[in-house]
């Protein structure tokens, strides 16, 4: 049974999911090999820059905006973060009106990073509650979207890339704060994982990540599992596997990471860099029924991931490097503060436009502003600081039509400011 219904999820669109069918060696040597193959690197290369400190910002003032991005994300009067009694909280696309498995995700991950505990698992807590498939094909896994005033989901069904940022959470903040205070992060993190691996097909549900491409799926269901959207690849995600999930899958981990860097070259054009929102495992751009495949919302996010992985892991640096001079060099030749927010591979303006809000028409968003100066940090051109100074200036504010996303915008405002001002890092255990 199929029912017209689209949703953009901030990032991309979806038809829901209805009755379960979707829409759209010597032991001595041994311990040698696993002490060098390990990517302890990850940790020990981590090169937490504060960008903004380095660009002659004052340190007061990093810390004020910083302060004021999640003040006005998480408490102002256009927050997306809201608490429901005592123990629970969601994050919500407010202006599409129901809570998904991304933002649920995004804002555990900034709630670890930046040490807000209550946060944190408070929205693990509501999680849990009501998206977590507790029992089912499906056990364990999430439903992607829930209107939190009804509490009717839009899917029962998960997209990817909510359960790879729940997971990493969970792993952080057993590192950051111990399993004994309430929650067993680890445990939960555990839970997942475990029954990612027994998940083979039974009732059309599989793996999150497709065994034998080694690549994240686009939806672990059903035909979705056969392909994959860029900005799901986290490689320095999987290196925080190998470290701290400890479930005996790390060796297909590190595959899954390398997998990821060298997808990622074929993904992004040699000239612009521009990746398409979705791609077939080689890399070639997958067309959906809700829009043809080009450089669009999703995307925005692979230049702040490219980033991250080059922070963290700096293990594909000289591709990095290249791909941040063409990237924004491909922004720059647009005018710094004229770029639109959708292309063609080639750069060109596409025909067609996937609509956000009332209005059909292509912005300069703050979403691709910031996740652009992200590759500040890789690209060692002079003129990068000119996307650094952009993100600083920009404002999370209505545009002048009124249309304004404190969610999808506000949400890689705020973790760009992050990874500029050096506060978004693979957490490591913490002494206690």
């Amino acid at each position: 049974m199929r029912k017209k219904l689209v949703y953009r999820t901030g990032n991309r669109w979806l038809l829901p999911v209805l009755t379960g069918v979707f829409l759209i060696t010597a032991p001595t040597v041994v311990a040698q090999k696993k002490k060098t193959d390990k990517p302890k690197a990850a940790v020990q290369v981590g090169n937490y820059r504060n960008l903004f400190r380095e660009a002659g910002y004052k340190q007061a003032d990093i810390d004020a905006k910083l302060a004021k991005a999640y003040h006005d994300i998480f408490e102002g009067p256009n927050k997306v973060y809201f608490e429901v009694g005592d123990t629970m909280a969601y994050v919500s696309d407010v202006k599409n009106k129901d809570a998904r498995t991304e933002g649920l995700s995004y804002g555990m991950m900034i709630a670890v990073q930046l040490d807000k505990k209550d946060v944190f698992d408070r929205i693990w807590r509501w999680s849990k509650k009501y998206l977590q498939h507790q029992s089912g094909p499906r056990e364990a896994y999430f439903a992607w979207s829930i209107n939190p005033q009804t509490m009717k989901k839009n899917s029962e069904g998960s997209a990817s890339d909510g359960e790879l940022y729940y997971i990493t959470s969970l792993l952080f903040a057993a590192n950051k704060w111990g399993n004994n205070t309430g929650i067993n992060y680890y445990g939960e993190a555990r839970r997942i994982l475990d029954a990612m691996w027994k998940k083979d097909g039974t009732g059309n549900i599989y793996n999150l990540i497709n065994t034998d491409a080694k690549q994240i799926s686009f939806v672990p269901e059903g035909n979705n599992y056969k392909w994959t959207d860029p900005s799901y690849h986290l490689p320095a995600f999987y290196d925080a596997w190998v470290l701290y999930a400890k479930d005996g899958h790390e060796a297909f981990y590190k595959e899954c990471a390398d997998t990821s860097r060298v997808f990622l070259h074929r993904a992004c054009h040699p000239v612009t860099g521009l990746n398409a929102d979705y791609t077939e495992f080689s890399g070639k751009p997958h067309d959906t029924r809700w829009s043809p495949s080009a450089f669009r919302y999703d995307s925005w996010r692979v230049p702040m991931n490219i980033a991250m992985d080059y922070t963290w892991s700096g293990k594909d640096k000289a591709w990095q490097e290249d791909y941040a001079k063409r990237f924004q060099g491909f922004l720059r030749s647009k005018g710094m503060d004229t770029y639109e927010d959708q292309f063609n591979l080639d750069g060109s303006r596409p025909d067609f436009i996937l609509q956000a809000g009332p209005v059909k028409k292509l912005r300069h968003s703050l979403g691709l502003v910031s996740t652009a100066a992200t590759l500040s940090l890789i690209n060692k051109e002079k003129n990068s600081r000119d996307f650094v100074d952009a993100l600083w200036n920009a404002k999370l504010e209505p545009f002048e039509d009124g249309y304004f996303d404190p969610y999808y915008d506000g949400l890689l405002y705020l973790f760009s400011l992050m990874h500029l001002s050096g506060k978004y890092q693979m957490i490591t255990p913490q002494a206690r």
